[in-house]
Formats: structure tokens, C-alpha cells, sequence
């Protein structure tokens, strides 16, 4: 609960609608109050269309207006929409929101993007919540990108935290709601793993184990704990949901020279799992401080600083792994203690009394599987916390030269981050007992299976993560109008970052220095020139750096008269850039240019003289040297266009192509075979990616419904232009396929009777397969007809990355009320399933899948091979397409309503802003493979989330 104190009364907030009620009850709300809020988000929203053209944009070293931008750039102010779209997680705000983003943080589908805080490179979103950030800017193409050096290589994700100003501001979020699971894994019973098991023996020739009055016992559930049907993932150890609160309040003002911004965070995540009180979940406390302050008259300066605390209280066992492979007639877990029966054994009074009691029941088990007690671990077996301790800190001086010339400046940018995870456990010995049956189903004897119960004393610590990372830049600008057409921006980066990590020998080093030069005619045409020259230590010396030029032109058309008195075009600019972007990111190791030698590998033999051998150690290669091993290069292109028309369309649009060249690899086709082992690193392998993105924006109002849609596409293709490879048949060569190709063999169904002899030999004609196989085993193509089926058969049958994305959001207000709805869609990829849970095989658990298993009666419908109780690497050994499911799907992300109170109301508060709302999340998925989807295998469970928030504004 918040307190907001006024005239001595109080007002109790909770995240709730008890406020929203009332306000719709009774109160005599005026018309022209409600006319009025409509009437401003329209115009705002107007408004922030038109003013978007020269809006002042964060492009990582400098600031520009959106229409000076050169690079292919986005971005989004949280400011816009946190209140119609409250989510706190950086990586949901932005997946479906910016046009060429895919996913969260892959710009165009180059791979993960450098994250940039507050100038920072490196430090991770996943730290920050959405109300402490300013500004995300998403830079895409090289000359966007380039002053970044090597790290920028996949794009870059710039995020500008909030500053404080003189304005006094006092902001509060709160939000708490329940999360359900979508689906939990769904296992066979005993009686029906039994069966299946037995079956399973038979189809490999051995006889069943499971007698059908063993069966028999454990389907009647006469006595669950002698007969158990143990299924970890029901209600029985999981609640059906679990709840989270999320409160964040913010505080920002100044005065004169000084300014600062506060956000504090709370968060709360309960856990599911509900067999302990040890599972409690995770908590996570954050606070951030930015200040901004005046030294003189030429020097300011900011001290930023940010610490964040999250500890995850939980057992010591996990039974979203643990119940992958308990299987349900392993034994009872718990055992109640009215079912044990002491006439006639004067020593099990003793034991029951000294054991360990758990509402009534003690910790089952068996002697054979003493070491796969996870419910025993659990309750007996202690507890334990993971602890992340998160510390940052950086400081900038801004200096105004321009006493020296005028439009000079400097700015210098130091920073330290220390990130510090360690666990905190408490080991508890337990006895677990055996328990002897008799014919009436009572427990006559208990063997202690276990070790004696002792509480543990000591609290361990285990350190698992100590980094450090610092990093520095230095920043020279020169502004300067010519006349009034020409304006030249100059700008002179050095910057170094450096990160440690705990028992990790070589720290990662990064440092390059970049010049850029910006000039602009009229105001609409404009050109940018980067120039990078990066550093590698991964390299030999004297082939450490490379100097990486790129180029940028756009015009601004709608400045030119032509197209100035076309009332409908308001805004029109076009861009192209080209450029190269050198980075040793793609290198997967330091020294990678050495040789490498072992010595005393061995010893070689020669006889001096008849019936005397001598021997001597020898050296052995693993590697030859390459002083000449480079850092790989991006060849970018980009041409595109942004506009607006009708003051209420915006469009954005870029054609983009990226080569990846000079790609490390130990080339093999260029040395002979018997030079194998002296194979050095090389720069040989290279790949294309190309595609286009479009994305639009609307504003309008149709009566008293005003609305804002936005709609975004992505369309990415790849090519592997250059492999270092041979192989026997044109088929199998990679070049020329997709990058993100799934290599594998093409399944033809399940073999038959008739493709086997009568002594279970396969007939002429019939591939020979991987090891021996029956009828129901999976049959492949034998792609070049040799007669043998194995690896030479492998062909492209699928791809992982989708080639097609969307995203879209609409958001629609009448009077008071807003609702917003956020889709996503991808098509276009495929997915493989390998788990145990799809593919088990040998003494694996059985799930529902097995189900669709092949027999002679189930022939012609089955969906899973036919079962087997020993290793069948024929089935699942391989990778082929029967295990490849299409990953295409659409989902309904977010959606939130929310509601305005009457600004009277909110004004006779002291308030600026109050506003509630109900929202839910990952709330619908239309997908031809959805239950694989949202299935979690060995972790937590994918869920559903629903929740009541509030926002208020001082």
C-alpha cells in the first residue's frame, strides 16, 4: 500500500478497482471534464506524430533530431505508452514494437545486439525497469553502428536512463496479480508406465518384469502408498497459480545548478512449487540514483550509481527437473504414519518417534534408489538462497570549450560495474525409511535407508560469479554553422572497456578509437562520414587493428519545393549508407594465432640391435601458427525511407544486405590430409543476410473513439557464400543454403512387415539403417541410393530462425477509457524436439507421447515409434525431420485496460495524474504445435499473467 498525506488526511492507494468502482457509482462526473480528456489525448497524440520529425534522439555518442539522423535508426519513449501498457520488462516492451528488431534484442537477424546504458556498453536490460528509462534507440546499419567498433557488429541497443529536472516530481507504480501455468508435463500413470514397459521388453525379446497382478495393484489405488502413483507435477506438489507485486516509485526536481533522479524498486515473484516453506521465490530490491550538477561555467558533471539486490529463497531439490525421471511406481515419498502397525515389532515405536514428522507422515523410500530423493530433499534436506548483488557506478565531466573556438566541447565517461551471485545453503541429514507390508496393507517393519536426522549448524557460502568490468571514453565535438545553409559536426571517441570474470584467466578487452564527421546543406541534405579504428587482443601483435570507413546520405524531399506544396506530405526523407565494420567478436578464443605443442605425448621405438629396443618421448601439434589471423568484417548496405502523410500516417521502410566475411574457422580443404594436425586458424568462411522492414503508424478518431495502431514486418533471408568443406555428393554442400539450415535425414514413416524376411533380416532392396531395426522403427530416404543410410544422406529439412516476423499494437481510447493489445506472428521456422519426454528410449519415464506408439494393431495410425527397454540409436540417435515440428504461430502478448480519473477528482487530490488498470499477458496462442510450445521441460512452466495496477503522477 502507498500513503499520500494532504491536509493531514490520508488516502489509502491499493492496486485494485475499489477506486475505479466507486468513480463509476453515483459520482456527478461532468460531461465537460471527460470531452476535455478526450479531446487532449487526440491532440496529443497528434501531436506526437508531427513532433517525432524533430524529436531529439539519443544515437549513442551524440544527439540528433530524428530528421538529421543518417543511419537507419528507431526508437521509443516509455513515457508514451507505460501507462497504457505497463510492462516492466525491458525485453516486453520492445519484442513486436520496433520496426527490424526481431525478437527482443536481434536487429535484422544478426544476432544478439550490444546493449549501451547510459553509454555503457555491455550492461545487460534485464536490470533495468521501464520507468527509470528516458529513450531506446535502436541503431542498425554500420554507419549507425560504427563508432562502436567491433562490439557494434549486430547492431546496438542504446538505453538512456532518466534525468532529473527543476521540475519537482513524485511518480508511483504498483501493480500485483497471479501468474497460472499454460501446461505442465503430462507423464503415464503406474499401471500404464508398467504396461507400456512390459510391452517395451517384449519388442526386444526379453520377458515382462511387471506381473499383471503387480499391474493390477497399482491401477486399483487400493493403497497409494504400497502400490504409489507418484506424479510430481500435480496439484499435489504445485499450486495451481502463485502471485507477484511489483511496486516502483520514482522522485526527480532540482534546483539551480543541481538536479537529480531516484528510482526505487521492489519486486516480488512467489514460487510455485508448495511442498516447503523454503519455496518462497524470488524477491528483488533495486535503487538508482542519477545526479546532474554544475562545477563552474564551463564544467558539469553527473554521478550515476545503481544497486540491485534479488535473492531466490528455495529447497533443495527441484521437482521440475525431479519429475522428468522419478517414475510413478518408484516408491511413496511420504508414508502416513496411521498405516503402520506396531504389535509385534517392540522396536518400531522407537523408530517412528525418533524420525522426523511431516504433517502426520515420514519420508518414504527404497535402498535402491537411495540417491533419487527429491521430495525427501525437500522437506529434510535443508534449504538454500541464491543471492545477486549488483553494483554500478559512472561519472561524466561535459566540458564547454567554447571559449577556446566556438561550438567546441569535451566529455570524458568512466565507469565500474560489479556483479557478484553466490549461493547460501543449509544441509540437513535425513533418514528415509523402507517400509515392510503386510497382506492387509499395513507397515509392519521400517528400515532407515537413509542417514540420521540432523539439522545442519553452518550457513555454506558458494561463490559462482565475481565480475568487474570498467570502461572509459573520451569524447572531443565541434559544431559549427557556415552562413546559414551549412552546418559541420565533427566528433573525435576513444573509448576502452574491460570485463573480469571470477577464475577466468584472459579478461575480454575491448578499445577502439572513431572519428566522425557530420555536415548538413539546408537542413535537408545530409552526410555522414564514421571512421573506426579497432583493436584486437585476440590477434598477433602487429595485426591487431583495422581502420573501418563508412558512408551515409539522406535527403530530406519534402524540404524541396516540389514536393513542399503537396498539402498531404508532410514529412519525406530518404537514406542510403555502405560501410564496414571490423570485429573480433566471432574469434572464439584468445592466442588463437599460437601454435600449440605438447610435449612427452608419447614415445616412438627404434632397435639398435637385435633383442634391444629404445624409445624416446615425443612432441606432438595440435595447432600451426597464423600471425595473419584477422578480425571478420561486415560489408553493409542500406537504402530506405521514412515519411509522414495526412498529419496521422507515419512510415518507415529500409532494404538492408550484410555480408559477414573473413568468418574463423581451422581450414581443412587447402592442406593436404596428412597435414591435418598442423591446421592453424584461418579467415576463410563468409555469409549474406539480406531482407526488408516496414513498419507504419496511425492516429486518428472516428466519433468519440480515437486510436493509434502501429504495424511492423520483418523479412530476413541468409546465405552461406563460402564454407570451408568437401563432401562426396553436390547435395551436401552447405554453401549456397541457409544459415540457419537444419541438416538431417528425411524419415519415410515406420518400417513395415513386408520390409523384413521371415528371420527378421531386411529384404533386398532395403536400405540398411542404423543398427538393427524392427518393424515400427523410423525408416529414412537413402538419399544417394548406395544401399546404406548414415550421415552422406543428410539434406536441408528445415531451418530454425524465422524468416517472416510481426508485431503489431493497437490502442483505442473512449473518454476515460484506453485499451491497448499487443499481437506478435512468425512463420516460416521449424523446431526440434530432443527431450526425454519426446524421445524416450531404454529405462527412460514414459509420458502421454508414448502413447501414439507403433504396434502391428496401430500400424497404419501411429505417431511414435514402436517402444524399446535398450538403447535404439536408430530412432533416436539421429537427427531427422520426424522429430521437427513447424515453430510458425501468432499470439496475443498483452492487453490492458485502463481508466482515467476525472481530472477534478485528481487535482482535489494534489494529484497530476491517476490512473488503474486490469491487464494479462501472454494470453492467447494460435500455433499448429502449441502444446510443444508452451511446454517447459525441467524448469519452471511458461504462464499466463493477469494483474490490477495503479499510476499516479504528483
Amino acid at each position: 500500500m502507498i500513503h499520500f498525506i494532504k491536509y493531514k488526511k490520508s488516502l489509502l492507494c491499493i492496486g485494485s478497482f475499489m477506486l475505479f468502482s466507486f468513480a463509476l457509482a453515483g459520482q456527478n462526473i461532468q460531461n465537460t471534464d471527460t470531452i476535455a480528456i478526450d479531446s487532449i489525448k487526440l491532440t496529443d497524440q497528434v501531436d506526437k506524430l508531427a513532433s517525432k520529425i524533430d524529436k531529439e534522439i539519443n544515437l549513442g555518442f551524440r544527439k540528433d533530431k530524428t530528421r538529421n539522423a543518417v543511419g537507419a535508426v528507431s526508437s521509443i519513449e516509455p513515457n508514451q505508452f507505460l501507462k497504457y501498457d505497463n510492462t516492466q520488462w525491458v525485453r516486453d516492451a520492445l519484442y513486436g514494437k520496433i520496426t527490424g528488431l526481431k525478437y527482443s534484442d536481434n536487429i535484422r537477424g544478426l544476432g544478439d545486439a550490444m546493449i549501451v546504458v547510459d553509454g555503457i556498453p555491455g550492461r545487460s536490460i534485464d536490470l533495468l525497469n521501464m520507468e527509470e528509462i528516458q529513450e531506446i534507440t535502436i541503431l542498425k546499419d554500420a554507419s549507425a553502428v560504427a563508432l562502436y567498433g567491433s562490439m557494434g557488429k549486430n547492431g546496438v541497443i542504446v538505453v538512456t536512463t532518466k534525468r532529473g529536472s527543476n521540475k519537482t516530481e513524485f511518480n508511483v507504480s504498483a501493480s500485483t496479480g497471479i501468474k497460472n501455468p499454460i501446461s505442465m508435463p503430462k507423464y503415464l500413470n503406474s499401471a500404464e508406465y508398467m504396461q507400456y514397459y512390459n510391452e517395451a521388453r517384449l519388442n526386444d525379446g526379453l520377458s515382462p518384469i511387471y506381473s499383471d497382478q503387480d499391474i493390477a495393484n497399482f491401477s486399483s489405488g487400493v493403497n497409494p502408498y504400497r502400490y504409489p502413483d507418484v506424479d510430481f507435477y500435480s496439484n499435489d506438489y504445485f499450486k495451481s497459480q502463485a502471485s507477484f507485486t511489483n511496486v516502483i516509485a520514482d522522485f526527480s526536481g532540482g534546483i539551480k545548478d543541481t538536479r537529480y533522479y531516484i528510482n526505487v524498486g521492489f519486486k516480488s515473484d512467489r514460487s510455485l512449487q508448495d511442498v516447503s516453506d523454503n519455496d518462497k521465490g524470488t524477491t528483488r530490491f533495486n535503487v538508482r540514483g542519477n545526479i546532474d550538477f554544475r562545477i563552474n561555467d564551463w564544467i558539469t558533471s553527473s554521478l550515476d550509481a545503481v544497486a540491485i539486490i534479488e535473492q531466490n529463497k528455495s529447497s533443495l531439490a527441484n521437482l521440475y527437473s525431479a519429475g522428468q525421471t522419478f517414475k510413478p511406481n518408484l516408491y511413496a515419498p511420504l508414508l502416513p504414519i496411521d498405516l503402520i502397525d506396531f504389535t509385534g515389532n517392540p522396536n518400531l515405536q522407537g523408530t517412528v518417534e525418533a524420525a522426523n514428522k511431516y504433517n502426520g507422515f515420514i519420508l518414504g523410500g527404497n535402498q535402491s534408489y537411495s540417491d533419487n530423493v527429491p521430495l525427501a530433499q525437500i522437506f529434510g534436506g535443508g534449504r538454500q538462497t541464491s543471492m545477486t548483488r549488483i553494483s554500478q557506478v559512472n561519472n561524466s565531466i561535459d566540458f564547454d570549450l567554447s571559449s577556446i573556438t566556438e561550438g567546441l566541447s569535451a566529455k570524458t565517461y568512466l565507469s565500474f560495474d560489479f556483479y557478484n551471485r553466490y549461493n547460501l545453503t543449509v544441509n540437513n541429514e535425513f533418514a528415509i525409511y523402507q517400509p515392510t507390508w503386510s497382506d492387509d496393507n499395513k507397515i509392519i517393519d521400517l528400515v532407515n535407508v537413509g542417514s540420521p536426522d540432523r539439522v545442519g549448524q553452518e550457513e555454506e557460502v558458494e561463490t559462482n560469479t565475481f565480475t568487474i568490468r570498467y570502461g572509459f571514453y573520451g569524447l572531443i565535438n565541434y559544431e559549427k554553422q557556415l552562413k546559414e545553409d551549412h552546418l559541420l559536426k565533427a566528433s573525435l571517441i576513444g573509448f576502452f572497456n574491460h570485463t573480469h570474470e571470477r577464475n577466468v584467466q584472459q579478461a575480454d578487452k575491448n578499445s577502439n578509437a572513431a572519428l566522425s564527421l557530420n555536415y548538413s546543406f539546408k537542413n535537408k541534405f545530409l552526410l555522414d562520414i564514421n571512421t573506426s579504428y579497432v583493436h584486437s587482443i585476440k590477434l598477433a601483435e602487429g595485426n591487431r587493428g583495422k581502420l573501418a570507413p563508412t558512408l551515409g546520405l539522406a535527403y530530406v524531399l519534402s524540404e524541396e519545393p516540389l514536393f513542399k506544396n503537396l498539402t498531404w506530405l508532410n514529412y519525406l526523407k530518404i537514406r542510403s549508407s555502405a560501410g564496414i565494420v571490423y570485429s573480433d567478436l566471432g574469434i572464439p578464443g584468445y592466442f588463437l594465432y599460437d601454435a600449440i605443442y605438447r610435449q612427452n605425448e608419447g614415445n616412438y621405438y627404434w632397435g639398435d640391435h637385435y633383442g634391444l629396443s629404445s624409445s624416446n618421448g615425443y612432441t606432438k601439434i595440435d595447432r600451426g601458427q597464423n600471425n595473419s589471423l584477422g578480425m571478420e568484417k561486415r560489408v553493409d548496405f542500406n537504402l530506405g525511407f521514412e515519411g509522414l502523410v495526412f498529419d496521422k500516417l507515419w512510415v518507415e521502410a529500409n532494404y538492408f544486405r550484410s555480408t559477414l566475411e573473413d568468418k574463423v574457422t581451422r581450414v581443412s580443404t587447402v592442406y593436404p590430409e596428412y597435414y591435418n594436425a598442423f591446421r592453424p586458424y584461418s579467415n576463410y568462411n563468409e555469409e549474406l543476410r539480406s531482407g526488408f522492414e516496414f513498419g507504419v503508424t496511425y492516429f486518428d478518431k472516428i466519433g468519440e473513439v480515437g486510436m493509434n495502431i502501429g504495424a511492423r514486418v520483418l523479412h530476413t533471408a541468409s546465405e552461406l557464400t563460402k564454407v570451408d568443406e568437401v563432401y562426396a555428393d553436390e547435395y551436401q554442400y552447405r554453401k549456397g543454403t541457409e544459415i540457419d539450415a537444419y541438416w538431417g535425414l528425411q524419415s519415410l514413416g515406420f518400417f513395415t512387415l513386408d520390409d523384413f524376411n521371415t528371420d527378421g533380416t531386411l529384404k533386398d532392396g532395403v536400405p540398411t539403417q542404423f543398427g538393427s531395426v524392427q518393424p515400427g522403427d523410423i525408416k529414412y530416404r537413402d538419399v544417394n541410393n548406395d544401399g546404406v543410410v548414415n550421415d552422406q544422406d543428410q539434406v536441408v529439412i528445415g531451418r530454425w530462425d524465422a524468416p517472416w516476423t510481426f508485431g503489431a499494437d493497437i490502442k483505442l481510447n473512449y473518454k476515460s477509457f484506453t485499451l491497448f493489445t499487443l499481437l506478435t506472428a512468425q512463420t516460416g521456422s521449424d523446431a526440434m524436439v530432443s527431450n526425454s519426454y519426446y524421445q524416450p528410449q531404454g529405462g527412460d519415464k514414459y509420458s502421454e507421447i508414448v502413447r501414439g506408439r507403433w504396434t502391428e494393431a496401430t500400424a497404419e495410425i501411429a505417431t511414435f515409434p514402436r517402444l524399446s527397454s535398450i538403447e535404439n540409436t536408430n530412432n533416436f540417435g539421429q537427427t531427422s525431420d520426424f522429430w521437427m515440428y513447424d515453430n510458425s504461430n501468432f499470439k496475443i502478448e498483452r492487453v490492458q485496460l485502463t481508466y482515467d480519473l476525472p481530472k477534478t477528482w485528481v487535482s482535489n487530490l494534489n494529484m497530476e495524474d491517476f490512473s488503474v488498470y486490469a491487464s494479462g499477458s501472454n494470453l492467447l496462442m494460435l500455433a499448429n504445435n502449441k502444446d510443444i510450445k508452451q511446454l517447459s521441460l525441467g524448469y519452471a512452466p511458461s504462464y499466463r499473467y493477469y494483474s490490477l495496477g495503479l499510476r499516479v503522477k504528483f
